[in-house]
């Protein structure tokens, strides 16, 4: 089987970050993972949510969305979908697992990823993309005296692995994504512990040897995407 780009099949997209891509965020980042590009910003609001209130730690929350003409044909504008809300816990949950967040003070920092183009890995580039969006939001903060360290305890990193014609393949485009047998999105922190699994079997089911062999594939793209980020980062983060 020869990939549609081209790509070998433990090969990622190229990977691009811009930061501080918005003028008016604390921290932004347009990442374009192949055709797939999504800007990321974090704002800082100093409430919590009710629950939060009064026990001296902070809170990172997300939103996603596609815009229109992200996809092939147009996206009603302001829909939020039950795809939507799932993928935005994801990216949520996943920004709060490498952050010490008794270090935020009483505040908010709200990650909006919106997609201008999709064509594939739309949530994993969003939790990348926002990843770097967060750290530049925080060293923000660092900098105006609003926290007195970096909370960011690891590097995060998403990305696809999926079965696709018998193949084990990396960072699934969309063609790939719709026919693929089982497709995957792995969440990874700096020191390659999982932070989520998300997989499902369109055809049939796997076995443990098959998720073992995914797993594997997918630690060689976290790695790569994470060694960038290093790069990336390296005037505002030493971890």
């Amino acid at each position: 089987m020869t990939r549609v780009d081209s790509r070998n099949f433990n090969q990622i997209r190229k990977i691009k970050f811009t930061r501080n891509f918005i003028k008016h965020a604390e921290g932004s980042c347009l990442i374009e993972l192949g055709d797939t590009k999504v800007i990321c910003t974090a704002s800082v609001e100093e409430s919590l949510p009710v629950f939060l209130r009064g026990k001296n730690s902070g809170w990172i929350t997300a939103e996603y969305g596609m815009l229109p003409r992200s996809t092939e044909t147009r996206i009603q504008r302001d829909r939020i979908s039950g795809r939507t809300f799932e993928i935005q816990r994801l990216i949520a949950r996943a920004l709060r697992s490498v952050v010490d967040l008794n270090k935020l003070g009483e505040r908010t920092v709200w990650v909006d990823c919106d997609v201008m183009q999709a064509d594939g890995g739309t949530r994993t580039a969003s939790i990348t993309g926002g990843f770097i969006a967060l750290a530049d939001c925080l060293a923000n903060m660092k900098e105006e005296g609003r926290i007195k360290e970096m909370p960011i305890l690891h590097y995060l990193a998403a990305i696809s692995v999926g079965i696709f014609e018998q193949n084990l393949i990396l960072d699934l485009n969309y063609y790939e994504d719709c026919r693929a047998e089982i497709d995957m999105n792995v969440v990874m922190n700096s020191d390659f512990e999982l932070v989520e699994i998300q997989g499902t079997a369109e055809k049939g089911s796997f076995s443990k040897k098959v998720l073992d062999s995914m797993h594997d594939l997918a630690r060689l793209g976290v790695k790569e995407i994470i060694k960038a980020e290093r790069d990336l980062l390296k005037d505002i983060l030493v971890i």
